[in-house]
């Protein structure tokens, strides 16, 4: 069995279908590590959820836009008010889902609620690579933060890896955790968009300039492994194999959804 991780959807149907066919991944045999966000930005989250349901092997990590959205969902109340995206995953399920007049204006299907409600806030594999959507506290143990949503919304781990290192010539242990066994960490929530293909960076993690095109590449930081490669704006979405790194993407999201704004 292959396990593969599967950075930031948010809605992005059509790109998820081009990286599952030219990485050749196997919904019925491989393993899929889902590192969340599977909502919120282009139009076809209710297909996003059903393809994610149809892999046999799936193991989904909860993004802070999955949380938003089943407090929605188990409320009628969204956390930012059907902003960054949200409108469109509203406007997913109406489409997809029978009417309703309860506390939402849709009938979720059982399967999707129970999808999100199961959503892991990290996983650890035998290996010891740890997935999480954000990041977590290094001083404190992964199991035991001092907050509970930290999981997806840190971005300081990141940031804090980009200062130390890089893991491309396996020089990654700069870094101090209090868990000591950690291996390699896959992340999305921090996309890689945010920086630029021919910036330079000192070494404390600062850009010094901002030369060139976003990145839409995984990007590589200590023991730090950031897939999520900006599908949500104008980057791709990216499937990886956990084992060699090899990497699939799909074409520029925005160029799959040319009639939509996404999370802009």
């Amino acid at each position: 069995m292959k396990t593969f991780v599967l950075g930031d959807k948010h809605g992005g149907y059509k790109a998820m279908l081009q990286v599952f066919q030219r990485s050749g991944f196997n919904p019925d045999t491989d393993r899929l590590i889902d590192l969340g966000d599977v909502v919120d930005g282009w139009s076809q989250t209710y297909e996003c959820v059903e393809l994610l349901l149809s892999c046999k092997n799936l193991i989904s990590i909860k993004g802070n836009h999955d949380d938003w959205w089943l407090t929605y969902l188990t409320t009628g109340k969204h956390p930012a008010n059907l902003s960054h995206g949200a409108r469109a995953t509203l406007q997913s399920y109406i489409d997809n889902c029978p009417a309703s007049d309860g506390i939402i204006p849709f009938t979720c299907p059982e399967s999707h609620l129970q999808f999100y409600e199961n959503q892991l806030p990290y996983y650890k594999d035998s290996a010891n690579n740890v997935f999480v959507h954000g990041g977590w506290n290094r001083h404190f143990n992964l199991a035991e933060q001092p907050v509970s949503d930290i999981y997806w919304w840190d971005r300081d781990l990141f940031l804090q890896s980009l200062s130390a290192g890089t893991i491309s010539n396996e020089k990654y242990n700069v870094l101090r955790f209090k868990d000591l066994d950690i291996n390699k960490i896959f992340i999305g929530h921090t996309p890689t968009t945010n920086w630029k293909e021919k910036e330079t960076v000192s070494n404390s993690g600062i850009i010094l300039s901002q030369k060139g095109q976003p990145k839409t590449i995984p990007m590589f930081a200590d023991k730090i492994v950031n897939i999520d490669t900006g599908a949500a704006f104008d980057g791709k979405l990216t499937l990886m194999d956990i084992d060699t790194l090899q990497y699939w993407q799909s074409d520029t999201v925005r160029d799959l959804y040319p009639n939509e704004k996404g999370r802009n």
